[in-house]
């Protein structure tokens, strides 16, 4: 048996209306006061960035393209999976998984 060496670039697109259902659920006020309580943090701002997580590997070791990174590195942000109900509500069917990037609100 070989193994196989897979090539993935994580790259998609969204249809305009899906990303418009999409975003509105990633932005809406309950979403975010459940992310900002998990994150201990007063809110949270939905930046609009979205990934498709990639397999782990030595040039993806936190399963995230490249650019997406300094999201990770940094305490002031939040790498969060989307959830699959608002994937299912927007109507997105590929990709099956996504991960949206928000920054942390720590004072008024």
């Amino acid at each position: 048996m070989q193994i196989r060496i897979m090539e993935f670039d994580g790259s998609f697109e969204l249809e305009s209306a899906a990303k418009e259902t999409l975003f509105a659920l990633l932005h809406g006020s309950t979403f975010r006061q459940q992310v900002s309580t998990g994150a201990q943090c007063k809110d949270v701002t939905f930046l609009e960035l979205l990934f498709q997580p990639v397999p782990y590997s030595t040039n993806t070791p936190h399963g995230m393209p490249r650019a997406f990174e300094p999201y990770h590195n940094s305490e002031d942000y939040l790498v969060v999976n989307v959830p699959a109900n608002f994937i299912f509500q927007a109507r997105i069917s590929r990709p099956s998984r996504l991960c949206a990037i928000y920054r942390k609100v720590l004072r008024d």
